[in-house]
């Protein structure tokens, strides 16, 4: 029953969206609004990470691909990446979970060390169909929280490696002009709509990730359609195999996605949001299968303010406390392996986030975030109880190929004497922490 309702509230939402989208006159002559925000300083000059129909290409080439001769404007095929060296000082001793990313306290990690392939199609101009792909190599700690059971997991899910590799994206793009003012089907693997914190380091506005991050979907394998109606409307449909899970894997099943993104006239508002899974809901094979309901929100303030804001409500069915299942052996930095107690029936999650942005210079920035997670019986961190994170961060650019990020963050659990922190020692957490971004 409740699938069948979150289905018509989805379709509810498209059918209002679309009205809307065909009363309002498109006449701009341009495909797309003003950028919202300045980039540089920002990690994006739009809303969210939703692809945007009409937007020009970044033409930027970075040292690797000048190095190797390979600046080809008419082939657009690009070649960089990006190292991300972080680390923090911290409370805790042994373990900074369930916080995500940095997860080893008091040492320096290679958080994510990127090599990016990738060809936009351009979807500008309206006259003939056009092609693209991306395939996104990492390796570092971050593979733990990108890792997809079946491609390459065993790494993780069957020998808890602090360190490891995942071909974390991979799919073909094909750009058809004439379907209402565009449409870009992506089929592959690609990361999960719409979150305001992205798994890459260049794309966040802090170094360390909100709680409700943590717990979420990292990627999907399948295909995904965005449909563009005009400057203010773009809906997305498609079909994969679960959070974090190849459809090859035993754990796959079948998930359907329905999204809406609108934009306001002036810019200044954007939301994005709908279903991103919905299928059958139930854990498989100790392998989560999360269904989701999300809701982005960009409000810019003034030229010098903005905020972001996320809520999204998830579930599952029969779920084991703890989610997914790590069988390798216990480590300091990741104790939570072997599988929890199973829930019976439906077991849930509720996160929010709001980031505050303030601009100090066209290099710097300021960004505060508070958050909180509600795990109400403990499938995503393995403890039934609700957190709050607060952190403030400081962000500078030296130039476009290096960037530092400091941070203050607390963090704490309010359930009556539970503990999840340092390997279930503590009910909260301080950390300074800061990483270094080098573009190549």
């Amino acid at each position: 029953m409740k699938n069948i309702l979150l289905i018509f509230f989805a379709a509810s939402i498209l059918i209002l969206g679309y009205r809307e989208a065909k009363a309002q006159n498109d006449t701009s002559s341009t495909r797309v609004l003003p950028s919202p925000l300045p980039s540089p300083p920002f990690p994006g000059s739009e809303w969210d990470g939703a692809p945007i129909i009409g937007t020009a290409n970044d033409e930027t080439y970075y040292p690797l691909q000048k190095f190797l001769h390979l600046v080809n404007k008419k082939n657009r095929i690009k070649i960089y990446g990006w190292i991300d060296v972080g680390g923090d000082l911290s409370s805790s001793k042994k373990s900074n979970t369930p916080t995500a990313y940095d997860l080893v306290p008091n040492t320096v990690e290679l958080d994510q060390a990127v090599l990016r392939i990738e060809r936009d199609p351009n979807t500008v101009q309206t006259e003939h169909v056009d092609w693209g792909f991306l395939f996104d190599n990492v390796y570092g700690i971050d593979y733990r929280y990108t890792i997809a059971k079946g491609i390459f997991s065993d790494q993780l899910l069957k020998h808890n490696n602090l360190y490891g590799y995942d071909p974390a994206q991979f799919y073909a793009l094909i750009y058809f002009p004439k379907v209402a003012q565009g449409m870009l089907i992506k089929a592959g693997r690609f990361i999960s709509p719409s979150d305001i914190e992205a798994q890459w380091a260049p794309d966040n506005y802090l170094y360390s990730h909100s709680l409700m991050f943590t717990v979420d979907p990292y990627t999907f394998t399948g295909a995904q359609a965005t449909i563009r109606l005009n400057q203010y409307f773009q809906f997305e449909f498609g079909a994969h195999a679960g959070n974090d899970v190849a459809p090859w894997s035993n754990s796959a099943n079948l998930n359907g996605m329905a999204m809406l993104r609108w934009v306001s006239k002036n810019n200044n508002n954007s939301l994005y949001g709908g279903i991103t899974s919905i299928g059958s809901g139930y854990y498989t094979n100790e392998h989560e299968n999360l269904q989701m309901v999300v809701e982005t929100w960009g409000h810019k303030f003034s030229e010098k303010f903005h905020m972001m804001t996320e809520m999204y409500y998830m579930w599952q069915r029969n779920a084991a406390v703890g989610g997914t299942v790590i069988n390798g052996p216990e480590e300091p930095y990741f104790m939570g392996t072997g599988i929890g107690a199973i829930v019976p029936g439906i077991s849930s999650m509720v996160g929010f986030v709001n980031y505050f942005q303030m601009i100090l210079s066209t290099k710097n920035y300021l960004s505060i975030r508070n958050d909180f997670l509600d795990d109400l019986q403990g499938i995503g961190t393995g403890f039934a109880t609700l957190y709050t994170s607060h952190t403030i961060g400081f962000v500078h650019h030296f130039n476009n190929i290096i960037t530092i990020r400091p941070e203050l963050r607390y963090e704490t659990a309010y359930g009556n004497g539970i503990t999840p922190y340092d390997n279930g020692t503590k009910k909260d957490q301080f950390s300074f922490a800061a990483d270094l971004i080098v573009r190549f």
